[in-house]
């Protein structure tokens, strides 16, 4: 069984899990989510701006609960791992009955199994996500999914990061959300997402507002000086020493495997200008 979240519900709550509605809006970028625990959405991505969006219908969510799937009158969805060893592991029919229920509709939607042995979720990724129609979206519990049924339906095994949670729905909301920032009208001001961390390669640099001065810490005055052209190198300068220091795998992506590792592309630039000794 199926749940949808979006703006053609009409009935008017304070509650965002109750803006659900049997009907789906054609156009919207759709995330159509298959989880053991659908209760616990739209969580937070009911919230703030997502939650604003989510009513405004630039997106949907739809929710397909694989315990509907389960066998018997236990509703049994998983079973031992052959071969032995701990743990029990989501049945392929019961998991492929479920997928074939969050794909109505959306056959050109890549279908995404959250897992700690896939490719890291990336700003790039997102991006990508955010320009096609949406994305199905299968939660693991326990041990995990039968490896068929992810073969059978092509499915993308895409990670939140090297370490291992109890289930893939909070790894889903984090990409459901990365990726609805990359939507026109979900946030604000777009220009956020051009100028955040990992837009250009590199960590975002440090923000600051009022007071100016707070218990004896003052803001870097290049900030204050009204010079934007000052203020852009700062922020472009304190951007590439963070990434340099932070995360030196995406400083040699960002400078290329043949650069300087302490060299930015525009000073290798800038000394490629200047005549040979």
């Amino acid at each position: 069984m199926s749940r949808s979240h979006g703006r053609l519900s009409i009935a008017a709550s304070g509650a965002p899990r109750d803006l659900m509605g049997p009907r789906r809006l054609a156009r919207a970028w759709t995330a159509s989510v298959a989880t053991l625990l659908p209760d616990v959405f739209p969580g937070p991505l009911g919230a703030s701006l997502t939650g604003r969006a989510l009513q405004e219908g630039l997106w949907q969510l739809r929710l397909t609960d694989l315990r509907a799937h389960g066998l018997g009158r236990h509703r049994q969805v998983d079973d031992a791992p052959f071969g032995g060893g701990p743990g029990l592991v989501i049945r392929p029919d019961v998991a492929d009955a479920a997928l074939r229920e969050a794909r109505e509709g959306m056959q050109d939607a890549p279908v995404i199994y959250l897992s700690p042995r896939g490719e890291p979720i990336t700003h790039a990724l997102t991006k990508r996500l955010a320009a096609g129609p949406g994305a199905v979206l299968l939660c693991g519990r326990f041990e995990g999914v039968d490896e068929r049924v992810l073969e059978a339906h092509g499915a993308v095994e895409v990670s939140l990061g090297d370490f291992v949670m109890t289930g893939g729905e909070l790894a889903a909301m984090a990409l459901i959300d990365a990726s609805l920032r990359h939507i026109g009208g979900v946030l604000g001001n777009q220009r956020s997402v051009e100028e955040e961390s990992f837009a250009q390669g590199l960590l975002e640099h440090p923000q600051y507002t009022r007071p100016a001065d707070w218990k004896g810490r003052a803001v870097p005055e290049v900030l204050l000086s009204g010079d934007h052209g000052a203020v852009a190198r700062w922020r472009r300068d304190t951007a590439e020493r963070l990434t340099r220091e932070r995360r030196p795998d995406l400083w040699r992506a960002h400078t290329g495997a043949d650069g300087d590792e302490d060299q930015s592309p525009r000073q290798a630039k800038e000394q490629g200008d200047k005549p040979a000794l």
